[in-house]
């Protein structure tokens, strides 16, 4: 096999962009880019449950033992299917060509965060961001909108004519577009009153139901009219502040957590520009040379999710036991399906405490099962949060290690720990620290065992928390 020197530009864009994965060879990035986005240009649905049915009528009155039955069974089934697309979610991250869609589906499941507990209806609403993940963001928003899920979420099945609940129409503001002290109280009443009559009927599909809505006359933004919901979200994208929050937000996710005013002020204003094309900013974002030349200084916390993926997508491994990636997430405080509120994970150092940070290092060498976790899941606080077991399971992964070993074939055992490092780590180790690895690690003649050894060794390090 050709020696790789991957460069260093290609490697931070993978691990931003790809969830860590490796190219095979050293590209230019003009053509990693490329590769990126071309590969993620399809759109394959997430297909675990079956279409919803409607539910049957019932008779008013106290609830029969045999209705009690049903109902306890029904919400057994929809965290069944729940858990089933966050495991074929996961699998779809880990495996799939499409590593930069699925990394920005993730950006925009935690920026629409929604948790309910119907497994169809979170089964579309992942399906909608997952499509529009890289399309145009006012589509998204609207489909978003219009979906049972967040509409159930947000309260806005009971929004009705002389009864608004303001709930979604507030977070849609708050959260999705416009961003807190972007609006004012008003603005929210006046919006809930244009989102009345949006829901869902029970088939899980979105319902306008006219007898519900307000016709009266709203003044929203300073514009006044007989809105409705979708008036709203027109006026929504016709605030530059939208692209300013938006762009504000990608670029905390993928590129630092301090913000450039000069660069996120261009970026926005060409992202209002291009009509909201996510797929443009996204390019702008990785083919500008200060993405690459503050690579050193603007390093990123991974999410649990990233952390997980990344290390299956590095080394091109599958769980043995499909259901401890949902412990694992569960350990380390990001279920998907399940953010903890409104505004999804905060994210950043939040993600660190002292226990996770030592699962977190042990991880590597547990899922290549060196070691065995002794960790309980963390409790969510919700009774209707099943979703893993509490005792430890052996999250352990399959590892074709003679493939791996094969990458590095034509490195010499001396330089392999440097090697492997720049391959693995956003940030370079002290050198005091390698020395251990080194020392510990000693040169044996079965080449593919050391190489893992060495692998593992480096995986479980501090900088590997951070891309």
């Amino acid at each position: 096999m050709k020696d790789l020197n991957i460069s260093n530009d290609v490697l931070h864009l993978y691990r931003r962009a790809g969830f860590g994965g490796l190219p095979d060879r050293d590209i230019s990035i003009n053509k990693a880019l490329k590769h990126l986005f071309h590969d993620s240009e399809n759109f394959t649905p997430v297909s675990t449950v079956g279409k919803k049915q409607e539910s049957p009528l019932m008779s008013e009155g106290a609830m029969t033992p045999d209705a009690d039955a049903m109902k306890k069974e029904k919400m057994k089934k929809n965290r069944e299917g729940i858990r089933e697309l966050n495991l074929a979610w996961m699998s779809g991250m880990a495996k799939g060509d499409n590593a930069l869609r699925e990394r920005m589906s993730l950006f925009w499941h935690g920026h629409f965060a929604c948790r309910v507990q119907d497994a169809a209806f979170v089964q579309s609403y992942l399906n909608t961001i997952r499509k529009n993940a890289l399309g145009n963001f006012g589509d998204m928003l609207m489909a978003v909108s219009k979906e049972p899920a967040m509409l159930q979420f947000l309260n806005n099945q009971q929004n009705r004519k002389n009864r608004p609940n303001e709930n979604f129409a507030r977070e849609v503001m708050e959260l999705f577009t416009l961003g807190r002290g972007n609006y004012t109280e008003q603005d929210i009443k006046e919006g809930a009153r244009a989102f009345t009559g949006w829901g869902f009927n029970d088939k899980g599909e979105f319902e306008f139901r006219e007898k519900t809505h307000d016709v009266g006359t709203k003044n929203f933004l300073g514009k006044s009219g007989n809105f409705n919901g979708e008036d709203i979200i027109k006026i929504l994208l016709e605030q530059k502040q939208t692209a300013r929050f938006i762009t504000a937000k990608i670029y905390r996710n993928f590129v630092s957590e301090i913000l450039n005013e000069k660069r996120v002020s261009q970026l926005a204003e060409d992202f209002y520009d291009s009509d909201y094309d996510i797929g443009q900013l996204m390019h702008s974002i990785f083919s500008a040379k200060w993405f690459y030349e503050d690579a050193p200084k603007s390093s990123l916390i991974k999410s649990p999710v990233e952390l997980i993926v990344g290390i299956q997508r590095t080394l091109n491994a599958d769980f043995i036991n499909n259901d401890t990636p949902l412990y694992i997430q569960k350990v380390l405080g990001q279920i998907l399906f399940y953010p903890p509120n409104v505004a999804g994970w905060p994210g950043g150092r939040n993600w660190i405490d002292s226990s996770s940070l030592l699962f977190r290092m042990q991880l590597p060498n547990m899922m290549a099962g060196m070691i065995t976790p002794k960790i309980q899941a963390k409790e969510s606080g919700d009774v209707n949060d099943q979703t893993v077991k509490k005792k430890g399971e052996n999250p352990k992964i399959n590892v074709d290690w003679e493939q791996w070993a094969k990458r590095f074939e034509k490195v010499d055992n001396q330089k392999l720990p440097g090697f492997l490092c720049e391959e693995l780590l956003a940030v370079k180790p002290d050198a005091s620290v390698m020395a251990l690895i080194v020392e510990k690690e000693r040169v044996i003649a079965d080449r593919t065992l050391y190489i893992r050894k060495l692998t593992l060794a480096i995986m479980g390090l501090p900088e590997y928390q951070i891309s």
